[in-house]
């Protein structure tokens, strides 16, 4: 069973996001030594979708202060120079999304990515949690578990664990599998054979 960290805490300054977008925005994963041991550490069974996946089980976005829902917590975070409104929605702001670089003015054009996506945590463990429990995961601040990217690359990944699907920017892998390890050992989460494989495929070039 794991404990949670309080979820009310952004740890990055906007003014370090400012200075580096692209690769101080979400909270660090471990180093790949600590990832490769805790991929080690992860039990290895196959995914089970039984009963089946129902993502309102996973209740996003909670409100985290004042109006600012996670959503938007996110983007003011991973964004730089971010104006927002009297209901905190961002009008105005320059991100740039670590899965392929692309850079946008317009906050419609990102989605908050689950990088351990909420079918990916229900069939390798979540299924058992209580609604609190998937709350909680869905909602990470404290984790590297919530990234504002490219709407349409996020789509594209929908689901996909890292055996199936990683980031096209490949500067950016090695500190998206760290992530996504640090999540799944965080929560107790398994892997599946092949999604083991791949994640240590790219461990190893970190």
């Amino acid at each position: 069973m794991f404990l949670f960290s309080p979820l009310f805490v952004v740890s990055v300054i906007l003014s370090t996001v400012a200075a580096a977008p692209l690769r101080r925005a979400i909270p660090a994963p471990v180093s790949g030594a600590t990832a490769r041991t805790f991929l080690n550490e992860l039990t290895v069974a196959a995914e089970s979708n039984s009963p089946a996946y129902n993502r309102d089980l996973f209740k996003t976005w909670d409100i985290i202060s004042g109006t600012c829902d996670t959503r938007e917590t996110v983007l003011k975070r991973d964004g730089s120079n971010v104006v927002t409104d009297a209901a905190c929605k961002s009008t105005s702001g320059n991100w740039v999304s670590p899965y392929d670089g692309v850079p946008t003015t317009l906050a419609s054009d990102l989605d908050i990515d689950h990088v351990v996506p909420l079918k990916e945590a229900w069939v390798s463990g979540a299924r058992t949690w209580t609604n609190a429990q998937r709350e909680a995961f869905a909602n990470d601040l404290t984790r590297p578990q919530l990234v504002a990217v490219t709407d349409n690359l996020n789509q594209s990944k929908g689901d996909k664990d890292p055996a199936e699907w990683l980031p096209p920017l490949g500067s950016f892998v090695c500190i998206y599998v760290r992530a996504y390890v640090t999540v799944k050992h965080f929560y107790g989460l398994s892997v599946d054979a092949a999604e083991k494989a791949a994640l240590t495929t790219q461990l190893a070039k970190c």
